[in-house]
């Protein structure tokens, strides 16, 4: 057992409280990184590498059939083990963006293919389910279930908005315990159930869940109906059967009064319970092992690893499984204005050192041609990650995938998901393609005009797809509605009106008045008769 401080290489801001660690084919992989898809990595899924006390994060690229996969925090993440030909998977519903919204979704993440350089690929799909489906939540598990040689999924707890009904300006963003239901659904058909036990009577988030066959142990917990966590410990057992599922759940005495903790798989039936809390003033600083067997569950104490003072007197910790018995361990660095980083980071691994080092070595081997060392922050370029091919990886040099946290920009200001006017209502969460050129993120234009110029949402300037094409395929600067509007090249220009040439008309055959020819003396007398 073996306590190491561990430090970020420009990745401090991604980890933050309710992110997931994933392993897939051997590798680890972050999930929930902070705000919206960055320009370094639009997948929002990196990869995680550990190497004499540093971690490091790398972009992982998606198939091109992939679905986008938002960031979600404290969503139910649940493994789906290799099986009937079935490669390894992840099951994730729900969570909650970095935007305070709430994820009812279902997603499947496999992993694609690997080039020769053993740059990895991943897919993601949504899944559909249909019949009585969970709501929106967070905070909840997921777990498989084999039973009569089928399988299924469990859901359980979490927490959600107030009813639609109920929310007021006031309690708007209130959040209160989702109904105590069981969710039960098959993933070949997507069919869900919703089952009501008299056992299951109070709402519970930030629990844990094990599963061994058919039965699934729920552990600990937080009620918000009573702002406790009372020391709970259920039983719940599915038969799927022939027709309808049968449940049943069963009160166990040897519960924990236990809530946001960290648990990691070290063997088929052993797991280690690390962190949590007991109280909302006091953490959880007891190690535990949880065996499950035939009989049902046991719990034995472990030896706690030498705590730092850092971790003793904060009063948050979060963290999650990099693997078996490995867990990353992360601190708040309060009162400490002098630490760039928000957070102190620890790597706690309960194994015994020759296993220690064949992961690092097996880790080595398997990374030897996409080190992470070195490496340059990647191009703001989505090409580089959607819509490549296998093949076309394998050509890219596997040290130019590293994540600069100094290179991104703040996306509040900056970046596709901005607020471009005062009429933009863009939302990422609702956005769905407008041209057809588009296809994970929205077209932008450039306005030459104000202090630098700016960038603005092509579909919130009701530009045309075909004038949206003239003016990429150009030179000319364009001006957005808060600049004039229209592009100037395609304004009417003003008409200029060329003066007529007025030439006077020859009349043919113009006879000319006649002229009288008198001398002076008839002059004078007519004169004389007129006056």
């Amino acid at each position: 057992m073996t306590l190491q401080p561990l430090t970020p290489v420009n990745c401090a801001g991604l980890l933050q409280q309710g992110f997931s660690l994933l392993q897939l084919d051997g590798e680890v992989l972050l999930f929930g990184q902070k705000g919206w898809p960055k320009r370094s990595c639009p997948t929002g899924v990196f990869g995680v590498r550990f190497k004499l006390g540093e971690m490091k994060l790398r972009a992982i690229s998606f198939s091109n059939d992939s679905c986008y996969l938002p960031p979600l925090r404290c969503p139910a993440v649940c493994r789906l083990d290799p099986y009937d030909g079935l490669p390894e998977s992840y099951l994730i519903h729900g969570g909650r963006t970095p935007n305070n919204e709430i994820s009812s979704s279902l997603y499947l993440l496999t992993m694609d293919s690997r080039g020769c350089n053993r740059k990895l690929t991943l897919c993601c799909k949504e899944k559909e389910l249909v019949g009585e489906v969970p709501g929106a939540r967070y905070g909840h598990t997921m777990s498989m279930v084999q039973s009569h040689g089928k399988t299924a999924c469990v859901l359980f707890g979490g927490r959600s908005y107030m009813p639609a009904g109920e929310r007021t300006t006031e309690n708007w963003n209130s959040v209160v315990d989702c109904p105590p239901q069981v969710f039960l659904f098959d993933m070949e058909f997507g069919c869900s159930s919703a089952h009501t036990l008299p056992e299951l009577s109070d709402g519970q988030s930030f629990h844990l869940a094990v599963a061994r066959e058919d039965c699934v142990y729920f552990l600990g917990g937080h009620s918000l109906s009573s702002d406790s966590r009372p020391p709970r410990l259920f039983r719940l057992r599915v038969e799927l059967l022939q027709g309808s599922p049968l449940l049943s759940c069963e009160t166990i005495e040897t519960g924990k009064s236990i809530s946001s903790a960290i648990i990691s798989r070290t063997g088929p039936t052993r797991y280690i319970i690390l962190g949590g809390y007991q109280s909302d003033s006091q953490k959880r600083m007891e190690c535990s092992t949880v065996i499950l067997n035939e009989k049902g569950i046991t719990f034995e104490a472990l030896e706690s690893p030498k705590w730092t003072q850092d971790i003793t007197q904060s009063r948050t910790w979060f963290g999650g499984s990099a693997g078996e018995g490995t867990i990353i361990l992360a601190v708040p660095t309060e009162g400490r204005p002098s630490q760039a980083d928000g957070h102190y980071f620890y790597h706690v691994s309960f194994q015994t050192e020759g296993e220690s080092k064949e992961n690092e070595e097996a880790q080595g081997c398997s990374q030897e041609s996409t080190d992470y060392d070195n490496s340059t922050p990647l191009e703001d370029s989505e090409e580089l990650y959607f819509g490549r091919e296998p093949h076309e990886l394998e050509d890219i040099d596997g040290e130019e995938g590293n994540y600069n946290e100094e290179d991104e920009e703040d996306e509040s200001q900056t970046g596709y998901w901005m607020k471009c006017c005062l009429s933009c209502q863009l939302n990422p969460n609702t956005w769905e393609p407008y041209y057809s050129t588009e296809l994970f993120r929205p077209a932008m234009i450039f306005c030459s005009r104000g202090e630098g110029g700016h960038w603005v949402h092509a579909q919130c300037m009701e530009l045309s797809e075909l004038l949206l094409l003239r003016l990429s395929e150009g030179s000319k600067k364009y001006f957005c509605m808060d600049h004039g509007g229209l592009p100037f090249q395609e304004m009417t220009p003003p008409r200029q009106v060329t003066p007529l040439k007025r030439t006077p008309f020859k009349v043919k055959d113009r006879k000319t008045p006649p002229t009288i020819k008198m001398s002076p003396a008839k002059k004078s007398f007519f004169r004389r008769l007129f006056d």
